[in-house]
C-alpha cells in the first residue's frame, strides 16, 4: 500500500490509515486499583470508547501490556500447593494474551459492531544469549513497600527493584527480533479484521539447535514489539499510548516542557528514563527510522487528536518545525 503522509501539526491525516496502536498498562489496571476481573473489564471498555473513533476509520492492530496481570498469575501459581513448579513466563504470558484478549475482543465488538475483531496468541522470537536475560529490568506484577518486597525475593528467589515510589519484581526482557504470527496478522489486515495480539510483546520464544520453538522465562517490552510488528505489516503509523499526555523534556521538574514535534534524529539526542518513556522513545524511533512512517507517543484519551496532529509527541523523519 501507498504509505499516507505524517500527521503533524500542520498537516492532519486526511485518509484512512494502517496503524498500530500500544495500548499502556494504565488502560487495563491503574496504578492502586485492585486486579479484579471486574475493574479491568470496566478499564478496556473505557480504552475501547476512546479509541472509537479511530477503529472506526482506519486499519488497526491493537497490542497490550500484561505487566500486573502476568505478575497476578504468577503469584498465583507460586502459591498453588498442587502444582510441583510454578508455571513458566512463556505459559503466563500465553494465559493473560488469552483473558485480556478475550475482554478487548467483547469491549470492540460492542463498541464496533460492524467490523470483524479477531484476538490471537502469538509468539515473539528472541536470542537465547541476549545479555538482557541475564539483567532484570523488566518490572511485572503489583507494588509493594520496600519490606514486603524483600521478603517476597527473600521467599521466592525474586529479583526486585524500585519503581517510583514502590517495589515491584522484575525479570529479563530480551529485544524482539520477530513476531512469529506477523504474515497472519497482516493477513486478517488485508481482509478487514481489526485485530488484538502481541499482549505484553507476545510470548517469548527461541529456536533450539533443531530449528523448533521453546518458550523461556522473560517478558518482552510490548512498545518494541509493537514497533517490530508495525514494520513487518507495512503500517503508515505507530501510536504508543501511555498515561502523559507528550513526551517531557526535565519530566516532574520546574523546567518541563511538552515535545510537540521532534525528528527521530533529535530526540535520540535526548536522554530518557530506561524504565518508563525510554522504551516508548526508542521503539518510536525504530519505527520511523526503518520505515519513514510516523509516530505518536501521548495519552489514550487523547488517541484521535493524535492523529489530527493537535496532542502528543509527532515523531517524524523529517525536518521539525
Amino acid at each position: 500500500m501507498t504509505r499516507a503522509p505524517v500527521p503533524t501539526p500542520q498537516t492532519p491525516a486526511d485518509r484512512p490509515l494502517r496503524l498500530v496502536i500500544a495500548l499502556g498498562g494504565n488502560a487495563l489496571l491503574r496504578r492502586g486499583q485492585k486486579p479484579d476481573a471486574d475493574v479491568q473489564e470496566r478499564n478496556v471498555a473505557d480504552a475501547v470508547a476512546a479509541l472509537a473513533p479511530v477503529l472506526e476509520r482506519h486499519e488497526v492492530v491493537l497490542t497490550h501490556g500484561n505487566g500486573p496481570q502476568v505478575g497476578v498469575l504468577a503469584l498465583q501459581s507460586a502459591s498453588d500447593p498442587r502444582l510441583t513448579t510454578p508455571y513458566p513466563f512463556d505459559v503466563i504470558g500465553a494465559q493473560t494474551q488469552g483473558m485480556i484478549g478475550y475482554w478487548l475482543l467483547q469491549a470492540l465488538q460492542n463498541a464496533v459492531p460492524d467490523r470483524q475483531v479477531a484476538a490471537i496468541i502469538n509468539q515473539t522470537l528472541v536470542d537465547k544469549d541476549d545479555p538482557k536475560l541475564a539483567h532484570p529490568t523488566k518490572f511485572v506484577g503489583e507494588v509493594y513497600d520496600r519490606e514486603t518486597a524483600a521478603q517476597l525475593a527473600a521467599e521466592r528467589g525474586w529479583t526486585v527493584r524500585q519503581d517510583g515510589d514502590c517495589w515491584r519484581r522484575v525479570i529479563g526482557s530480551p529485544d524482539p527480533l520477530q513476531v512469529i504470527e506477523a504474515d497472519l496478522i497482516h493477513h486478517l489486515l488485508d481482509s478487514g479484521v481489526l485485530t488484538v495480539c502481541a499482549g505484553g510483546g507476545g510470548v517469548p520464544v527461541v529456536r533450539n539447535a533443531s530449528g523448533r520453538l521453546d518458550g523461556i522465562e522473560a517478558v518482552i517490552d510490548k512498545d518494541g514489539t509493537a514497533a517490530l510488528l508495525a514494520m513487518a505489516i507495512g503500517a503508515d503509523g505507530l501510536l504508543i499510548l501511555t498515561d502523559v499526555d507528550a513526551v517531557y523534556t526535565g519530566f516532574g521538574t520546574p523546567d518541563a516542557a511538552s515535545i510537540r514535534a521532534i525528528t527521530a534524529a533529535q530526540l535520540r539526542a535526548i536522554d530518557f528514563p530506561a524504565g518508563s518513556m525510554g522504551p516508548k522513545v526508542d521503539a518510536a524511533c525504530r519505527f520511523v527510522e526503518q520505515t519513514g512512517g510516523f509516530a505518536v507517543i501521548g495519552s489514550l484519551a487523547d488517541a484521535a487528536a493524535m492523529l489530527s496532529g493537535d496532542a502528543g509527541t509527532c515523531v517524524m523523519a523529517g525536518k521539525a518545525d
